[in-house]
């Protein structure tokens, strides 16, 4: 199946010699989610570095490792610190650690992000349940020949943020009290924040909220099978809505303040998706 096929299965072996632990749920975190792991009964990690032919996160504030352990009772692998295709990885190294943490038994994709806020009616602190996704200007992970050993040369993208999870994540935000945005997450390249026209394309697609990461993993995951969740925390309300500029400070600075409400949401869904899993 080709190259990217075998340096996944290396990567897969690389792991197993290391870790002896199987997660029934994968949640990559996205900026100010840095230090969730604090809330996990850990059982191991693993840095990126240790494992041969590993793309590594370059990115500040994402610490380039994976944790093993336990949310409440759910066994979970952890992705502290993601791989952006604006690092200059071939778009099949940014997937690759999605890909492996099926291989490892994962059935569930949690996917967590910052984004900008392109919906005039989202405001800078919001969180986002994405119910949908755009992918523009990203190649799509699933160029080349076909992994069949993943999935079918022709994936189907009609639902691909489950149902049945989006409604659990609604139910623990209402059961926190906590005000809980929807909307369709759209990519883009970066690593340059977009411009004010940019921001009024993506507006004109459909997008609520604009990234750099989340749907290209997205795509991955489904075409392996994998049900996927996600939410967006609003960092800041995008280019040409406000007089502000951007930066990654200030999208740093805005996550690390949601960050603990952000955490208890992660943690109410997690369990409640354990639930599930535990029915099957």
């Amino acid at each position: 199946m080709g190259e990217a096929y075998d340096k996944l299965s290396k990567c897969y072996k690389s792991v197993k010699k290391k870790i002896d632990f199987q997660p029934r749920v994968a949640l990559v975190l996205g900026s100010g989610l840095g230090d969730y792991v604090k809330q996990v009964k850990v059982e191991a990690a693993l840095d990126y570095s240790e494992i041969a032919g590993f793309p590594v996160s370059t990115v500040p504030g994402h610490k380039g490792r994976f944790v093993f352990g336990y949310v409440k009772k759910v066994p979970v692998v952890i992705m502290q610190g993601r791989v952006h295709y604006y690092e200059g990885y071939a778009m099949e190294d940014v997937v690759l650690p999605i890909r492996l943490m099926k291989m490892m038994g994962a059935e569930v994709l949690f996917l967590t992000n910052a984004a900008g806020g392109v919906n005039e009616n989202f405001h800078a602190g919001d969180l986002m349940l994405i119910k949908d996704q755009i992918s523009s200007f990203v190649p799509s992970p699933l160029i080349g020949p076909n992994m069949d050993k993943l999935g079918p040369r022709f994936p189907d993208m009609s639902g691909i943020y489950h149902r049945e999870l989006r409604q659990l994540i609604k139910k623990a935000a209402k059961s926190l009290g906590i005000s809980l945005q929807k909307g369709v997450y759209l990519q883009l390249t970066g690593p340059a924040y977009e411009s004010p026209a940019e921001i009024r394309m993506c507006r004109l697609l459909g997008a609520d909220a604009v990234g750099m990461s989340t749907a290209c993993e997205a795509v991955a995951a489904n075409h392996m099978g994998m049900k996927i969740c996600g939410i967006s925390f609003i960092s800041n309300l995008a280019c040409g809505m406000t007089d502000q500029p951007l930066s990654h400070k200030e999208v740093q600075e805005a996550a690390d303040k949601v960050a603990p409400l952000f955490e208890k949401l992660v943690t109410e869904s997690i369990v409640s998706i354990g639930k599930t899993l535990k029915q099957r």
